[in-house]
């Protein structure tokens, strides 16, 4: 598997989270790499989010699940988050059947209405 980031601190807007591309079928000895890298995308962003792109990962296996396991693990360390990028269905059952809880780009989070939703209101309340 292979990854991309550039050596150095990326240069990152403030707004847009960045983004670790993972590529390639996941092997057993990357995760310490990755961490690290994490570990620095958060550092340098103040989003507090790494936007992980596992659309060219391969097809999933647990080398996928444990690997994004520990991605996530490492980036709570660092007072953050991933978030998944382009993941494969089989992939998303397959985290959703260990229980991994990942958020996916695009997806509404917990607690917050989709967008285009509208909230009905009551005759004579304000809309909001």
């Amino acid at each position: 598997m292979s990854w991309g980031l550039d050596h150095g601190l990326p240069i990152v807007e403030a707004t847009t989270p960045p983004v670790l591309t993972l590529t390639g079928p996941a092997t057993s000895g990357q995760a310490a790499g990755l961490g690290d890298a994490v570990r620095m995308l958060l550092t340098a962003a103040e989003t507090g989010v790494v936007v992980c792109d596992v659309a060219g990962i391969g097809p999933p296996g647990l080398l996928t699940v444990d690997l994004l396991a520990r991605l996530q693990l490492a980036a709570r360390r660092a007072g953050g988050r991933i978030r998944l990028r382009g993941p494969d269905p089989a992939l998303r059952a397959l985290l959703h059947l260990v229980g991994l809880p990942v958020e996916v780009e695009g997806e509404v989070e917990e607690g917050e209405p989709a967008l285009g939703v509208e909230v009905e209101v009551e005759p004579g309340e304000a809309a909001l």
